[in-house]
C-alpha cells in the first residue's frame, strides 16, 4: 500500500492476528526431546566425547548449551570457546555412539503415538538431527509410518536453529503459512527459531533432559506461549494456542 492512503474501510482481509485466533493448520514437531526421550542419551555420549578430545565440559554444561543445535553448530562452538578442533572421524563416531546407545535403550515419548494419531491437522517433523539419525530414531520407536515423507532435518537448510531456515522450509514444503503453524519444542533455540519464523510454540518438558525445570521456564523466556509435560494434554494445548 502506498504511504499516506488510508486503509480501506468496510472489507477485511486475513490478517497475521486473525491467524493466530484460529486453530492452527499445521503442527510441527521437534524430534529429540519431544517426539523420543533421546536427549540424556546423546548428549551423554556427546559430553563422553568431547572430555576424549580435551574439552573441560560435564554433561549439564552441555544439556544447557547444546540442547537442540545441530552438530555443526556445536562443533564451531567448541572450537570458537574451547579452543578444541575436532579430529578427523570424531564426529562420525559421536554419531555411530549415540545410534548404537539409541538402539539398545531409546523410547518414544508416553503417549505420544496416541497424541499424533488422534490430532486430526496435518503433521511433520523439523529436527537439527542429521537425516540418518532422525528417521532411524523415528523408525526405532514406531513413529515414522505417522509422519511418512513429512520428516525435515536442519541439512536440508542453510542455517539451522536458533535460524527459523528448516521451520520456514518445513511450512513451505507443507504448504502452510507460517503464522498458521503451532511447534512443539523443548529447546531454547528450538522456540527460538520457531518465533523468529512467525510461528506459534508450545515448550514440552515431558522428556528426561527436563528434571531442572519442569515448569521450562528457560522455554517462557524465550517465547513459547504455553508449557506442557504429558502428550495427554496436547489437544488442549492446540485448542488453547
Amino acid at each position: 500500500m502506498p504511504q499516506g492512503r488510508p486503509a480501506a474501510r468496510g472489507r477485511r482481509g486475513p490478517s497475521t492476528l486473525d491467524a493466530h485466533a484460529q486453530k492452527p493448520s499445521l503442527v510441527i514437531f521437534d524430534c529429540d526431546g519431544v517426539l523420543v526421550d533421546s536427549e540424556p542419551l546423546s548428549l551423554a555420549c556427546l559430553t563422553a566425547g568431547l572430555n576424549r578430545i580435551g574439552v573441560a565440559i560435564d554433561f549439564e554444561t552441555v544439556r544447557a548449551r547444546f540442547t537442540g543445535t545441530s552438530m555443526v553448530s556445536i562443533m564451531e562452538h567448541i572450537a570458537r570457546d574451547y579452543g578444541v578442533t575436532a579430529p578427523p572421524g570424531f564426529v562420525e563416531a559421536v554419531k555411530a555412539e549415540t545410534l548404537a546407545l539409541f538402539d539398545a535403550e531409546l523410547r518414544a515419548m508416553r503417549g505420544v503415538a496416541e497424541a499424533v494419531a488422534a490430532l486430526g491437522l496435518p503433521s511433520c517433523v523439523a529436527s537439527s538431527s542429521d537425516p540418518v539419525r532422525l528417521r532411524h530414531s523415528l523408525s526405532l520407536t514406531g513413529l515414522l509410518p505417522l509422519f511418512g515423507e513429512n520428516v525435515f532435518s536442519s541439512a536440508q537448510v542453510a542455517r539451522g536453529k536458533p535460524f527459523p531456515d528448516l521451520f520456514l522450509f518445513a511450512a513451505a514444503r507443507m504448504g502452510a503459512a507460517p503464522e498458521t503453524c503451532l511447534v512443539i519444542e523443548d529447546s531454547v533455540p528450538g522456540v527460538s527459531a520457531a518465533r523468529s519464523a512467525g510461528m506459534r510454540v508450545a515448550g514440552f518438558t515431558g522428556g528426561g533432559h527436563w528434571g531442572h525445570d519442569p515448569a521450562g521456564a528457560d522455554l517462557v523466556r524465550a517465547g513459547a506461549g504455553r508449557v506442557f509435560s504429558d502428550f495427554a494434554d496436547l489437544a488442549a494445548v492446540i485448542a488453547g494456542a
